[in-house]
């Protein structure tokens, strides 16, 4: 369900970003194994689960908007179309996943270089990690709080 309130959603908002911190952590740990391709598996299996699961703290997930009427969904859709959000209201695939950590390339090619530098290298790439993880889940939190901000409004004005 949609938050209600602008509290409820800064309240929703500030748990996914401690649940994003957590994430990003973990992609840091897949991040400092040197083994090639293990910071990208890692990096896919922790989105395909996190994604979801913060657009359903929101009410936005594909799932939940397929409940709502169509007034409501057609209404959701014009915004996601306005704010041009990637996830928001999709199912989430691991070629969708993929797709984003592509736009990403210059940062995994570097975690990727850094790894074979010897100790430094392996805590670059694990802070690249870090880094990387929070930008896609951080802007998918604020897709997802704009999008049910503006609801929030929307349903105020009426």
């Amino acid at each position: 369900m949609i938050p209600q309130t602008l509290e409820e959603l800064d309240s929703i908002a500030t748990e996914c970003k401690k649940m994003t911190t957590k994430a990003a952590l973990l992609s840091a740990a897949g991040g400092a194994i040197p083994a090639p391709g293990v910071d990208v598996a890692t990096d896919i299996a922790i989105l395909l689960k996190l994604i979801p699961k913060i657009s359903r703290k929101f009410g936005l997930s594909k799932e939940q908007i397929d409940e709502y009427d169509d007034e409501f969904k057609i209404l959701i859709f014009d915004l996601l179309k306005k704010g041009g959000a990637k996830f928001v209201g999709r199912y989430i695939t691991k070629e969708l996943i993929k797709a984003i950590l592509k736009r990403m390339g210059i940062r995994i090619a570097a975690r990727q270089v850094a790894k074979y530098v010897p100790i430094l290298g392996q805590g670059i790439s694990a802070s690249i990690s870090f880094g990387a993880m929070k930008i896609v889940t951080n802007s998918h939190i604020n897709d997802c709080y704009e999008v049910a901000k503006e609801l929030i409004e929307t349903n105020k004005s009426k």
